[in-house]
């Protein structure tokens, strides 16, 4: 008999999971050890909400659900960001917390609150694990993660009951499959209208990638020509080096101006995927309601930030085939609005300066090869980075587009890294972002990775700067000193490097990739660097 914590286990590893990330703690100690006899590894990290990035990070390199680890209390509460981040981005992570005894809890208050009210409004269930019932409650919450939309659920695990033998039993669990849009007069409307476009347009989000559709998005739009506009978490299901990619979507007014007159423009929008969640207010209401608009999704639209004239609920990908099944191709877009778009959005947001942060992405995206991938916090380098950055594959720029935190970019790049060791990885982060996880470059030194970190060194929040100049508010809260990176990264056990050139940066890159340990670059940029870039 196995007991509790060998269980979850074991249903976790046939889910496919290897490793879980988190910070122990006495409430968790069993629920650790089930895991490493089921074959998943535990990776200490120096807080869970960078354990939950790094568990975020592995699911992206293998498609496994991530699995966070947290003591009751204090643990649990560092977690929130991450899965509220989990939540909003649409991430299948599993939050294992250990908690006490039901009958501990009635008199025993250190540390006690209730972890499931907490959370309820950024998890889309929680449990707590209850004896005889483990594999239950496990599979149910594994199948409520991934229904519709994936997202975050959090199980409790009670001290007393992680050790105690359960009833042998099949552990068996739900698989989830996506059905094409029915058959019918909607599905032929679509078809008619599609049939008849001259101008045909797609919108693809991140539920491309939940339900594995990129290969198919990618193939309906080179086969029928028609152009593509992806949020910033479906940058790469096309390559952006393909005249039909138009880029990302959703931060930059200065892209909105290109983009959502084309859009407008378009007589047939085909939503692939499509979820709001990371657009701006700009995207609110983007095109009129009589406009003929096709939606293929994996949810009901209950956002409201725009409508459709038709909508199927359906595997993405199905969904276009179901479309365009039988068609062949034939010219639309006779005049040259998306390649002019295209243009104009090359040359807004070109790498040709001399020296600043458009300069270091041009020379590191020159240095990483096409199967490398690129994390990036949020800050006002993340929406410059979007433009500039070109993607070859779908998963290969990593950051938070729906909760927009800061902090995921380091702990992203060493979770993805952590599962695939072959596949070079950069981190791109802020100055004020790499001094909330300098602990991390411990993790980064204990696990040997060679991740490069380029930190972009202004000495302020620069993105709530640049809004302060533009509201004429007064400048506060936002400079602060300058950190010896470099001299950091070094008593940590990495390479540490101050870059102030093109030059500089390119020496410093050569091996970098290649090493045994991590490289940091601490990029002098200007004060004002990215004023009237995005």
């Amino acid at each position: 008999m196995a007991n509790t914590s060998e269980i979850i286990g074991k249903i976790l590893y046939n889910s496919g999971c290897r490793s879980a990330f988190g910070i122990p703690g006495g409430e968790v100690l069993f629920l650790m050890d089930g895991l490493k006899k089921s074959g998943i590894e535990f990776v200490l990290a120096k807080h869970e909400n960078c354990a939950g990035f790094m568990a975020e990070g592995s699911h992206h390199a293998d498609r496994a659900p991530g699995i966070l680890i947290a003591t009751l209390g204090p643990g649990v509460a560092n977690a929130v960001n991450v899965i509220a981040n989990a939540f909003q981005d649409r991430i299948p992570l599993i939050f294992l917390t250990g908690c006490v005894d039901d009958d501990l809890a009635l008199k025993y208050t250190h540390q006690i609150f209730d972890h499931r009210e907490l959370l309820k409004s950024i998890t889309k269930c929680s449990f707590k694990i209850v004896h005889g019932e483990v594999d239950t409650t496990i599979n149910k919450a594994i199948s409520i993660m991934n229904d519709g939309q994936p997202g975050p659920v959090h199980i409790d695990v009670p001290l007393g009951l992680a050790k105690i033998k359960q009833p042998n039993r099949v552990i068996a669990w739900n698989t989830n499959s996506f059905s094409a849009p029915a058959r019918g007069d909607d599905i032929d409307k679509a078809r008619k209208w599609f049939l008849e476009s001259e101008k045909p347009l797609i919108i693809a989000g991140l539920d491309v990638l939940n339900d594995s559709s990129d290969k198919q998005v990618a193939e309906f739009v080179t086969k029928f020509k028609v152009p593509l506009v992806t949020t910033y978490k479906a940058k790469g299901i096309l390559p952006e080096d393909n005249e039909l990619a138009l880029g990302g979507a959703g931060l930059s007014p200065l892209a909105d101006e290109q983009l959502l007159p084309l859009v407008r423009n378009s007589d047939l929008k085909i939503l692939a995927g499509y979820d709001p969640i990371e657009m701006r207010s700009g995207w609110i209401s983007p095109w009129n309601k009589r406009d003929k608009v096709i939606e293929f999704s994996s949810v009901a639209n209950s956002h409201f930030m725009h409508q459709s004239s038709l909508s199927f609920i359906c595997n993405v990908g199905e969904g276009l085939k179901s479309l365009s099944d039988g068609f062949t191709p034939k010219k639309v877009w006779a005049k040259s609005e998306p390649k002019n778009t295209r243009f104009k959005l090359k040359s807004m947001f070109s790498v040709n300066e001399y020296w600043g942060p458009a300069a270091v992405i041009d020379i590191v995206r020159k240095f990483l090869p096409r199967n490398g991938v690129a994390t990036v916090d949020s800050g006002a380098h993340r929406i410059l980075l979007n433009h500039v950055w070109e993607c070859y594959a779908p998963r290969s720029l990593l950051q938070s587009t729906g909760l927009c935190t800061m902090g995921c970019a380091l702990p992203l790049a060493i979770g993805f890294k952590f599962k695939e060791l072959h596949r070079p990885v950069v981190a791109f982060v802020g100055d004020a972002g790499m001094e909330m996880v300098l602990g991390e470059l411990a993790t980064l030194r204990d696990l040997k990775l060679p991740i490069v970190i380029i930190v972009f060194v202004d000495q302020s929040l620069a993105l709530i700067k640049l809004k302060q100049r533009k509201n004429k508010l007064s400048n506060q809260g936002v400079d602060f000193g300058t950190t010896d990176f470099p001299s950091v990264a070094k008593a940590m056990g990495g390479i540490g490097s101050w870059i102030e050139s093109r030059d500089q940066l390119h020496e410093n890159l050569k091996g970098a990739f290649e090493r045994k340990n991590f490289t940091l670059l601490a990029c002098k940029i200007s004060e004002k660097a990215y004023d009237n870039r995005f």
